[in-house]
C-alpha cells in the first residue's frame, strides 16, 4: 500500500523542512520527500493544499482509566480522541484499577494495543507499588517489557528516601521520572487556586507552594541521583524559575505545559462548576503569562494534555464535589494555535516543535520528525479553519472541558500512524 499526500505545506521542525513537498509513503515508512511526486505512483492520494503536514503530535501525558474505569475511557476511545487531536503517540499513567505497576501490566497493555489502540502506546509504569509511596517497582523489569517511563501521577511520592530510591533505579535503568509535583499536605481541601476567585466563589483555595516545593526537591533530588527528571503539568510562575534554575545548575531537567493551563487562568472561572477543576488548578493570570513565556524562551521545553476523562455525574456538581480533571486530545492543537500562535506568543514552527520534536527528546526516542525512512507518523492540519469547540462531538468518553463552545483556530484534518490513515475529518 502506497499513501501519497500531495500539495502540503511541510513542517518538520527536527528535519528542519519548511515549504510545500509532496510525500509518498510505503510499508510505514516515509520513502521519498519531494516538489512533486506523480499521483501514478501511489495507491491512495491524500490532496493536503492548504494545510500544514507535521510529524504526528507525541502526549507524554495522558489518562486512558483503562483497565479499571472504563465508564470514563477506554484504551479505544482514547486512543481514537488521540487520533482525531492529531496525537500519533501517546504515554497513558499508571493510576488505573490495577496500578501498572509490573511488567506483567505493561506487557499487557502494550499486547492489548497492537489491537485496541490506533496510535502508538508508551506505557508509564508506577514509581511504587500500588502507587501507595512505601516499595519501589521493578523499574528493570517494566523498562525491559517497554515503559518508558515512572510516574506516580495523580499523587507525589512524599517520602523523599523512597522517591530518592525510585530515581536512581530509573536512571540505571533507562526511565524518565514524570513527576506529579504536589505537597499532599499543602492542599489543606483546596479545589481551585487560592486567591480572590477562590473568596468570591467561597471556596478553598490551593496555594502555588503546593506545587513549587515538589518541583524544588525533586529538581535536587535528580541533580543527586543523576536521574532524568520530567516535571509534568507545570503550573506556576515559580516552577518556570525553578525549572530553568536546575538547567542552569546541570541537571537533567525538562517540563511540560497543559494547553489549560496556558489557555485559561482561574480570574476566568464563571462558577462554582465542576469543569473548572483540575489538579494542578487553573491559575492567576500572572502565572499563565509566565508559563507561555517559558514555552516561548526553551525554559519549558513541551506540551503535554494530562487528559484525565471523567463520568457526568463526576463533574456536573460543584468543585467541592467533583473529580479533578479535564479532557484535552481533541482540543490542544486548537488551543495551542489559538492562544500561544495567533497572539504572537509562539511561532507555529515552535508549536508544533513544542508537540513532536521536543516529547520525543525528553523520552530519547525516535519519532516527531518525517524525513526519508523515518516512520510515517504524520498530521495534517488546516490552521486557517475556525470553529467552534463541541464536548457533545469527542470521540473521547469524557465531554469534560471549560473550552465547551470557544472559538477557535486550527484544525486536525488527518493523523497517519505506521503509514495508515487512522483518522480523517
Amino acid at each position: 500500500m502506497k499513501l501519497l499526500i500531495k500539495n502540503g505545506h511541510v513542517l518538520d521542525p527536527a528535519a528542519g523542512c519548511d515549504g510545500i513537498f509532496d510525500i509518498l509513503i510505503e510499508d510505514a515508512q516515509v520513502a521519498e520527500i519531494a516538489p512533486r511526486i506523480g499521483p501514478e505512483t501511489a495507491d491512495q492520494v491524500i490532496d493536503a493544499a492548504g494545510c500544514y503536514v507535521t510529524p504526528g503530535f507525541i502526549d507524554l501525558h495522558v489518562h486512558l482509566r483503562d483497565p479499571g474505569l472504563t465508564y470514563k475511557e477506554t484504551l479505544a476511545t482514547g486512543s481514537q480522541a488521540a487520533a482525531k487531536g492529531g496525537f500519533t503517540s501517546i504515554c497513558p499513567m499508571p493510576n488505573t484499577k490495577p496500578v501498572t505497576d509490573t511488567p506483567e501490566k505493561i506487557r499487557a497493555l502494550l499486547e492489548r494495543a497492537k489491537t485496541e489502540s490506533v496510535v502508538h502506546i508508551l506505557p508509564i509504569g508506577a514509581v511504587t507499588i500500588g502507587q501507595e509511596g512505601e516499595i519501589v517497582t521493578d523499574m528493570k523489569g517494566m523498562a525491559e517489557a517497554g515503559a518508558v517511563g515512572v510516574s506516580e501521577d495523580g499523587k507525589s511520592v512524599m517520602n523523599s528516601q523512597v522517591y530518592r530510591e525510585g530515581m536512581k533505579l530509573a536512571g540505571e535503568n533507562g526511565l524518565v521520572v514524570m513527576a506529579h509535583c504536589e505537597d499532599k499536605d499543602l492542599v489543606n481541601g483546596g479545589v481551585m487556586n487560592a486567591g480572590p476567585k477562590a473568596e468570591e466563589l467561597g471556596l478553598p483555595g490551593i496555594t502555588n507552594g503546593v506545587e513549587d516545593v515538589i518541583v524544588a526537591r525533586d529538581i535536587l533530588l535528580a541533580k543527586e541521583t543523576g536521574a532524568k527528571l520530567h516535571l509534568c503539568h507545570c503550573s506556576t510562575a515559580d516552577s518556570v524559575v525553578l525549572t530553568g534554575l536546575g538547567k542552569e545548575l546541570g541537571v537533567d531537567v525538562t517540563a511540560e505545559v497543559c494547553p489549560h493551563h496556558f489557555a485559561m487562568c482561574c480570574e476566568e472561572i464563571a462558577e462554582d462548576h465542576g469543569r473548572y477543576k483540575m489538579n494542578p488548578p487553573l491559575r492567576s493570570r500572572a502565572d499563565v503569562e509566565a508559563l507561555k513565556k517559558g514555552l516561548a524562551d526553551g525554559t519549558m521545553d513541551c506540551i503535554s494534555t494530562d487528559h484525565a476523562p471523567h463520568g457526568p455525574e463526576e463533574k456536573n456538581c460543584s468543585m467541592t464535589q467533583a473529580a479533578f480533571g479535564i479532557v484535552g486530545l481533541e482540543t490542544a492543537f486548537a488551543l495551542g494555535y489559538t492562544c500561544l500562535v495567533e497572539t504572537g506568543i509562539l511561532s507555529l514552527n515552535r508549536l508544533v516543535e513544542l508537540m513532536t520534536a521536543k516529547p520525543a527528546a525528553v523520552l530519547g526516542i525516535d519519532k516527531g520528525c518525517i524525513a526519508k525512512g523515518r516512520t510515517a507518523d504524520i498530521a495534517i492540519v488546516d490552521v486557517k479553519e475556525s470553529y467552534q469547540i463541541d464536548a457533545s462531538s469527542f470521540v473521547s468518553k469524557g465531554k469534560n472541558t471549560p473550552f465547551d463552545g470557544m472559538m477557535v483556530k486550527g484544525r486536525v484534518k488527518a493523523t497517519i500512524v505506521d503509514g495508515k490513515i487512522v483518522y480523517q475529518a
